[in-house]
């Protein structure tokens, strides 16, 4: 007997949006619909599976590379696909939300590839998950334009064959659809709304274009994840009569627990897989959170004190570009997240200083691109990469056999001389603050301090204030972090805003709130497992 049709999903507590009915037709719903039927069990079972490896670390405070898995590691001969051309060169990727303004400027950065984020770039308000599907589909269309409000500029795309390559990046396993579930009144899984309409409408479209659907994966903790989106992957195409392996995928090695996997990553998704990326804030937040309660040796000093030169990031990123290219996969660095100042040259002129040495690093490390969260930064990190790689498209050839990376030297926290520091304390707070308040009003990459910030710095933020108080840490002044201190220093930026903004501008945003978030989040005993969980309940939309 054959499976019955599955039951259709519907729309709850969600305003109509202007042509919205062009995504969320009956056919597209149907195939997000059978995703859920299909994958979210699994996922269900593979979120219990974080719990309990994350319990098992409490008890251990170690980890290690899979013995079950040895035998993948070992043997030599198997490899990823093949790079299809159009993610053959990702010397630069620039990333960001999918509005309509950033998805032209970000085609035509000079970027080879954007990251279209529906993750931690976007906050996932109904508007911005249904209508950033929209402006993808009318700039393959080329139907997309957009004029500024406020400036009367108008922007459009340039031709075709200088637009970026679009990867895009699907919600994390862990996020729900509240404005999607099925008969039963289950929420979808965001990945599956995220990836499914995306596929549905674009994967042929872009297959006419001579690209294909290309995916980032956020948030991965496991190689059995990446199984679970490559049957995802597989069955899609086979749904809507792709050819098997025109899904590329890139996973962004972000967790710790995924660190000591990127082999075996690799290897279930070799059909489908293009590279590993070495994110930084969601890595390091990953390390608070999985050895939280692991005493001083892993405790975190402030964030920007922890640099890619870190003895233990260094393993990191030195072990995912062995692994990428022993496996034929393009290994990609991670963010320069400054954003240029239109008033101050100096503080433009240190800071592309320091974009160069960090691109430049990774160009002579072996990385094969990078990301940047600017174009004023496509230029710099495109001459680091140009100067490594010359025509080349890649350097996948460097295979980095002098690398070693020992389990121990992953998490080896304590080897930073660096310790936390009051105005680290506050940075947190601020950072904190500003983001949440911003990401209630539905905006998920917003401008703080000159650094373009996403989920992941309010998650490290929060975690390290969590973190300090826990391991009652001592500070460079002498105060040791306790709760009373966060509040303090927490009651005092909100004062600092409403002077900085205003009582009118104070009163119109989400001030209070985002200041009373940070707190739960951050001194809770009860650690959230993700910031954006109790976010997502409080925002509008």
């Amino acid at each position: 007997m054959s499976a019955p049709a599955p039951s259709p999903l519907a729309i709850v507590d969600a305003e109509p949006l202007p042509r919205q009915e062009e995504v969320l037709t009956e056919a597209a719903l149907a195939f997000v619909a059978e995703l859920h039927r299909r994958f979210t069990p699994r996922r269900d079972e593979l979120l219990a599976r974080r719990a309990e490896r994350r319990a098992e670390i409490a008890r251990t405070s170690t980890l290690d590379f899979l013995p079950e898995t040895a035998a993948i590691r070992a043997d030599d001969s198997w490899k990823v696909a093949p790079a299809p051309d159009a993610l053959n060169d990702r010397r630069v990727e620039i990333t960001g939300p999918t509005d309509r303004k950033m998805t032209i400027n970000a085609l035509n950065s000079g970027a080879k590839v954007w990251l279209a984020d529906f993750e931690d770039a976007s906050a996932p308000t109904w508007e911005n998950v249904v209508l950033g599907q929209v402006n993808l589909s009318d700039a393959y269309t080329r139907t997309i334009d957009f004029t500024d409000p406020k400036s009367g500029k108008s922007y459009a795309l340039k031709a075709n064959e200088e637009l970026a390559t679009v990867v895009m990046r699907p919600r994390g396993w862990h996020l729900n659809e509240r404005h999607l579930v099925d008969a039963d009144g289950t929420p979808v899984p965001g990945a599956l709304v995220d990836f499914g309409l995306y596929f549905f409408h674009n994967a042929q479209r872009l297959l006419d274009l001579g690209k294909g659907p290309y995916f980032y994966l956020p948030k991965t903790e496991s190689h059995l994840e990446a199984r679970l989106w490559n049957e995802v992957f597989v069955f899609a195409q086979e749904y809507c009569g792709i050819p098997q392996g025109t899904v590329r995928a890139t996973v962004l090695i972000e967790t710790i627990t995924a660190a000591y996997e990127m082999e075996e990553i690799l290897y279930e998704l070799r059909d489908h897989a293009s590279g590993l990326n070495a994110g930084r804030w969601d890595y390091l937040f990953s390390i608070v959170k999985n050895f939280r309660d692991g005493g001083a040796r892993f405790v975190l000093p402030d964030r920007n004190a922890v640099t890619m030169t870190a003895p233990f990031m260094r393993a990191y990123t030195e072990l995912l570009v062995r692994t990428c290219h022993k496996r034929g996969a393009h290994a990609i660095g991670g963010m320069a997240a400054f954003i240029p100042s239109r008033r101050d040259a100096e503080v433009n002129k240190v800071a592309f200083e320091k974009v160069r040495a960090d691109k430049d690093r990774e160009a002579g490390d072996g990385f094969d691109g990078s990301w940047v969260a600017h174009p004023d930064l496509v230029p710099i990190a495109m001459e680091s990469f140009d100067k490594v790689l010359g025509d080349k498209p890649n350097q996948k050839d460097r295979l980095r056999e002098d690398v070693d990376v020992k389990a121990a030297d992953l998490i080896a926290v304590d080897s930073l001389d660096a310790k936390p520091t009051y105005a680290g304390l506050v940075n947190a707070v601020q950072v904190g603050i500003r983001y949440i308040e911003a990401w209630l009003r539905g905006m998920g990459a917003v401008a703080i301090f000159n650094l373009m910030e996403d989920a992941a710095t309010a998650e490290i933020s929060r975690s390290q204030i969590w973190q300090w108080i826990n391991a009652e840490v001592v500070l460079d002044n002498g105060e040791q972090v306790t709760a009373d201190l966060a509040r303090e220093v927490a009651a005092g930026e909100l004062a600092n805003i409403k002077a900085e903004i205003g009582d009118e501008a104070f009163a119109a945003g989400n001030w209070q709130q985002a200041h009373d978030l940070l707190l739960t989040v951050s001194l809770d005993e009860d650690y959230a497992d993700f910031l954006t969980l109790p976010a997502y309940e409080q925002l509008k939309g």
